[in-house]
């Protein structure tokens, strides 16, 4: 979301914002970092409790009778799949004289061709011996299973040769019968035919040597595939390290559970609406960010930061209550607490000017509750504010959260600093507040931002007339400008957006 940089201008709202995506996401690190977490955890004790069953591996080296250098691997996948079938699996069944079946059977292991020739076999069994058992019963079903399906090959090539050729042996006893048939004192005009016979004659023992060569060469290439199809790698037992299996779980499951929670996050985050940026807040509330505190006073070294910008805030607002000629209040959105620390702080440095009652507003104890230390001021409830005297200051504190009655802002004061926590008020809200404030004619001073994002680099102050910020001198700025504030914050309303939101 954008501000408008002058009043005329129109506000533009884009429909996605990665900064803001990026910054939420980042704010809500303990949900993914818990799934994170819960990923190792449970990926870590996964490998623990169920660890891998009992396996074995052995290597096949296979032979084929087609084998080419430029073969993509189209032979060695043939022959994985030919592995993952029932006739291997009963071979294999039967030779372990087991009664298992082989469709559960296919199931405990799988072929992997490593290369266009080499084939691994993996089996999980009951225990080792069993995995190892199994492995051997595959890889010799395997092997015989392809020899003799490439003598089988073979044969049937040689023997379509070898019938090939006794036709044309055939054929040649008739051309030879119908040469001796002729006789040499033959009429001269039958010399061309005879030629003919001859060359036929010629082309037909040419063909039988060659249907002969071929079929000596289909017999031969069996052998070759016989020898070369063998186990290069006995089946042995596969070792099984739990710290690795551990560490290999609980290093898959860190990572679903951060992606998990990462899609969680963003998707948390789109659909709550929650504006977390200095200059969204700003743009939805209609007034400027003029300090920020941290929500966690955090480590040694970030305690003095946080203890110097608390005095920096506690400067900056006493200044702007006393140059105010009316009540200022401080209303919370997600804060309570830390709204009660900056009240008494507030209410402390006033008090070194003048009496300070504090109007506790809050509906928690946060204020009612507090230990009172010598020199503090007095604090009442919202109902006995009507009965202060009016020269003495008064600071009111209140809520503006979902449920607040509205009616009452009024008696806490005429001008209001919110103290707004980060990611707390989704947008619909804080435009809520905006316009009931604006309805009640209670100029916001500022806001106090609790809990910023350190890596926010936006600019929390509007610089379209009222809504700059005013940081105190709302009736000066209203007098310049020739225009009531009563007018003024009723174009600020009428220019809100609006929502469907009951408030009571």
């Amino acid at each position: 979301m954008t501000t408008n940089t002058t009043s005329e201008s129109p506000t533009t709202t884009s429909l996605f914002d990665l900064q803001s995506l990026v910054v939420s996401v980042r704010r809500r690190r303990r949900l993914w970092c818990s799934l994170a977490l819960l990923g190792l955890l449970a990926g870590a004790a996964l490998a623990v409790l169920r660890p891998p069953a009992p396996a074995a591996t052995t290597k096949v080296l296979v032979a084929h009778a087609d084998d080419q250098p430029n073969d993509t691997g189209t032979l060695m996948r043939t022959d994985v799949q030919l592995l993952q079938t029932t006739r291997i699996a009963d071979k294999a069944l039967q030779s372990l004289d087991s009664r298992d079946k082989a469709e559960d059977f296919m199931r405990d292991y799988r072929g992997t061709g490593l290369t266009n020739n080499l084939l691994q076999i993996d089996v999980t069994g009951d225990s080792d011996a069993q995995a190892v058992a199994r492995a051997k019963a595959l890889a010799d079903a395997f092997v015989t299973d392809h020899v003799q399906r490439m003598q089988r090959t073979a044969q049937a090539e040689a023997k379509a040769l070898t019938d090939q050729r006794d036709r044309m042996r055939d054929e040649l006893a008739e051309v030879n019968k119908e040469i001796g048939d002729r006789s040499p004192d033959s009429d001269p005009t039958q010399s061309a035919s005879i030629e003919s016979l001859f060359a036929r004659r010629a082309e037909l023992n040419s063909r039988i040597s060659d249907f002969d060569q071929r079929a000596e060469d289909a017999r031969t290439g069996t052998p070759k595939v016989v020898s070369g199809t063998q186990i290069v790698d006995s089946p042995r037992a596969v070792r099984h390290s739990l710290p690795r299996s551990a560490a290999t779980g609980a290093g898959i499951g860190l990572v679903l559970g951060l992606v998990l929670g990462l899609a969680a996050a963003a998707v948390g985050t789109v659909v709550r609406d929650r504006p977390v940026l200095r200059r969204d807040i700003a743009a939805n509330l209609g007034a400027s960010v003029i300090a920020e505190l941290p929500h966690r006073t955090g480590r040694r070294w970030q305690r003095r930061r946080t203890r110097a910008a608390r005095e920096r805030l506690t400067a900056t607002l006493a200044r702007t209550v006393r140059d105010s000629s009316q009540p200022v209040s401080l209303l919370e959105l997600g804060c309570a607490r830390s709204t009660s620390v900056i009240a008494l702080d507030l209410a402390r440095a006033l008090a070194a000017h003048g009496p300070v009652t504090v109007v506790d507003g809050l509906p928690g104890p946060q204020l009612a509750q507090h230990r009172a230390k010598p020199g503090d001021p007095t604090v009442v409830g919202a109902g006995q504010a009507a009965s202060l005297p009016h020269q003495e200051r008064r600071l009111g504190v209140g809520s503006v959260t979902p449920g607040t009655a509205w009616t009452g802002l009024n008696d806490l004061g005429a001008q209001t600093v919110l103290v707004v926590r980060a990611g707390h008020g989704s947008t619909a809200w804080l435009h809520t507040v905006a316009r009931q404030l604006a309805d009640l004619l209670i100029p916001v001073i500022g806001v106090v931002l609790i809990d910023p994002d350190p890596r926010d680099r936006t600019d929390g102050t509007l610089w379209d007339g009222l809504h700059t910020a005013l940081r105190g001198h709302g009736e000066r700025l209203a007098r310049q400008n020739g225009a009531p504030r009563t007018e003024r914050l009723r174009v600020w309303a009428a220019r809100g957006p609006d929502n469907d939101q009951e408030a009571r």
